[in-house]
């Protein structure tokens, strides 16, 4: 089993990590046609940076449209940071003071990511119009993420495995060496929905994690006035198009008008 889940680990690191690379790159490259932040959004750089860390700490849009909601879902996000904090002693060798410090925390932050995912289950169910737009996948994933956590906390508090072994086997892991991994039937129920986490993350609803960024109606700064926005493939064809008139087209025009649309095309240029 240890060489069955290493293959399993290495397998689900790659398609985790090329899938969200890729996706991201794609977000990136993808165009805003229009400058459509939510008002009132703020007008400067630095004001949209501080809208982004309000928006990714605190849920802020959330908080404002839903409190249950809201309280539900910063449960379990923030539960689901302290466990992984938490798990990162398993990967370094010594521990860093911060890790360390965080255990006690992290180790009850099981209970309230659990507690977040039930809530937010159990509202696919009781809410009429969200069970009526739910889909198998949404209660797929929240089933996933629930036994992750369940089986988690029950390694730690009722059916406890060798730790010291599973962070050797993970250690190994980093420096492709393969060491014996505990024999264990819930260590292998919680490793194998992990690694179906990792597998199905880059394809899934989850990764609004790095999507939030990419969100035209949260990144862009509110200057319409001040600023055209022109995204690039629309200033190639405005400048194609205004290059392609014919010159008796621009002689229609007014005198001003002519001169501003050639002025238009060259500054494109």
């Amino acid at each position: 089993m240890s060489t069955f889940f290493a293959i399993l680990f290495y397998v689900a690191t790659l398609i985790l990590v090329g899938g969200v690379v890729y996706k991201v790159y794609d977000y990136a490259r993808t165009p805003a046609p229009l400058n459509i932040p939510t008002t009132p959004a703020p007008t400067t750089a630095s004001g949209v940076a501080f809208r982004m860390f309000r928006e990714v700490a605190f849920f802020e849009s959330l908080f404002k449209a839903n409190l249950w909601i809201w309280a539900l879902g910063w449960l379990f996000h923030v539960g689901l940071a302290l466990v992984l904090l938490r798990h990162l002693r398993y990967f370094t060798e010594p521990v860093n003071f911060i890790i360390a410090f965080i255990q006690p925390f992290g180790m009850y932050a099981g209970f309230a990511m659990a507690a977040g995912l039930a809530g937010l289950w159990a509202r696919r169910f009781l809410v009429e119009r969200i069970r009526y737009i739910s889909t198998p996948s949404d209660h797929l994933m929240l089933a996933l993420l629930l036994g992750i956590a369940g089986t988690g906390l029950l390694m730690k508090f009722v059916m406890h495995t060798d730790i010291v072994a599973v962070k050797t086997f993970f250690l190994g892991l980093m420096v492709f060496e393969i060491n014996p991994l505990p024999t264990h039937p819930g260590l292998y129920l919680h490793l194998g929905m992990v690694v179906l986490l990792m597998i199905i993350f880059p394809i899934s609803k989850l990764l609004h994690a790095p999507g939030v960024f990419f969100s035209p109606t949260r990144n862009q700064v509110d200057n319409p006035r001040e600023k055209r926005h022109l995204a690039p493939w629309a200033a190639e064809l405005e400048t194609k198009n205004w290059m392609e008139l014919p010159p008796r087209s621009l002689r229609s025009l007014p005198p001003e008008g002519a001169q501003a649309s050639l002025g238009t095309a060259r500054r494109e240029t």
